[in-house]
């Protein structure tokens, strides 16, 4: 049902972490058409990765209802959802896996249903692995969003490869761009001595994965703080103990700082990667996507060479970035030039300007809202005839049987009332 001027448009995200929460929220936001209000209903897929209160809180959206949901309970709710009660638009802010399962969820409940949401997804950052696999688990959403040039270009030559309608690809930016951009280390806060030059490690939870590897990562920041006793060196987590992320994360640096002794200028801290980014003057990380905000603050960002150009450390990603860079070199003083036709084709400072980023995918919702006849049923590419060994078993991870049905024997949270 199409939202009118005296209507907000109604919208569900339905996330399965807190970086992807943070992601869909988000997109939502930026998506919605015009200047139409929004009603955001928000839904955490339950799980190992199912975000806490305080990383909810750091994402800065606040959702007008927020509930946790198994599959099942969430394409209930979906199914439940009709009159004025009825979602506009759908964001699925989840693995691929996910988006697969409740695509063929989603398309048995709205089978008989005359009208249904638009149906979004995409990805939280940077695609560096699994590009084939987790692009055909997202076909069959209205957008699949691509948070460059870059990648749009590789999503449709996906698609167009093994056949598939590749229409749905969008191109947009990452929805959490923003923020001041970087005054420079002779800032006047940091020139009158109020701010000392402050350098950022942004850690990842699972990049790298072995104990020898982040041992060595830490050690070089607290190198770092020592050589340069004037300047601020934190290391930037991603969650607190207890809580847990997207990835996994095996070996906390919490438990191996207490090993490290690190000087009174190293400190740990949490929090809004952006609002740690307004006091940073050096980024440095392995892969994260945090080099991109920053990159597009303009602030100077280092992506370690380290440990090897590796396509298992995602750095890999950053060839021809003019980023890459290792500690040894910046402990000399090196500061390494991002290459601008680089930078633009990640969506960073993009052509006509992060404010136009989105256009297109509002101006694509806003038809489909309007379509005449409602929307086509959605049709993955991956089908019970052509992937017939693959395709059981994500659903089923999910309750699911290959029709897209609830299976029998599901968890009673997940069993019909």
């Amino acid at each position: 049902m199409p939202a009118s001027a005296t209507k907000a448009l109604r919208v569900a995200v339905l996330a399965d972490s807190d970086t992807r929460w943070k992601w869909g929220a988000l997109t939502a936001t930026r998506v919605r058409p015009g200047d139409t209000e929004i009603h955001l209903d928000g839904y955490l897929l339950r799980g190992r990765a199912t975000p806490t209160a305080r990383q909810l809180r750091e994402v800065g959206v606040d959702a007008d209802s927020l509930r946790e949901v198994t599959a099942v309970e969430f394409l209930r709710a979906m199914e439940g959802a009709r009159g004025e009660e009825a979602y506009d638009v759908l964001v699925l802010a989840l693995v691929g896996g996910g988006v697969q399962a409740m695509l063929h969820g989603l398309g048995r409940v709205w089978q008989d249903r005359a009208e249904r949401p638009v149906v979004v997804t995409g990805y939280v950052g940077v695609v560096y692995e699994k590009l084939a696999d987790g692009l055909l688990l997202r076909h069959g959403a209205d957008l699949v969003l691509a948070n460059s040039r870059q990648d749009a270009d590789r999503f449709r030559a996906v698609y167009e490869g093994v056949g598939a309608d590749a229409s749905a690809v969008t191109e947009v930016a990452l929805p959490f761009l923003g923020g001041a951009r970087y005054a420079g280390e002779h800032d006047p806060s940091a020139k009158q001595g109020r701010r000392p030059y402050t350098v950022v490690f942004a850690a990842q939870p699972s990049v790298p994965d072995s104990r020898k590897d982040r041992t060595y990562l830490l050690d070089r920041l607290v190198r770092h703080a020592r050589l340069h006793p004037e300047r601020e060196v934190l290391l930037k987590l991603r969650s607190k103990p207890g809580e847990h992320t997207t990835h996994i994360e095996e070996l906390p640096y919490q438990k191996l700082v207490q090993r490290a002794d690190p000087p009174s200028n190293f400190r740990l801290v949490y929090g809004h990667m952006g609002e740690v980014l307004d006091r940073t003057d050096l980024l440095v990380t392995i892969s994260s996507t945090a080099a991109l905000e920053s990159l597009h603050r303009r602030i100077p960002t280092v992506v370690l060479t380290d440990l090897g150009v590796r396509e298992a450390l995602g750095n890999h990603h950053f060839v021809g970035s003019g980023c890459l860079a290792s500690w040894d070199q910046l402990d000399a003083g090196h500061r390494p030039a991002p290459d601008p036709e680089w930078v633009a084709r990640q969506g960073v400072a993009a052509d006509g300007g992060y404010e136009t980023a989105f256009d297109e995918a509002r101006e694509r919702i806003a038809a489909l809202l309007v379509r005449p006849g409602g929307l086509p049923p959605l049709a993955p590419y991956y089908t019970p005839v052509t992937a017939p060994g693959y395709l059981p078993g994500i659903l089923a991870r999910h309750h699911l049987a290959p029709d897209g049905t609830p299976l029998p024997g599901a968890p009673a949270a997940d069993r019909a009332p």
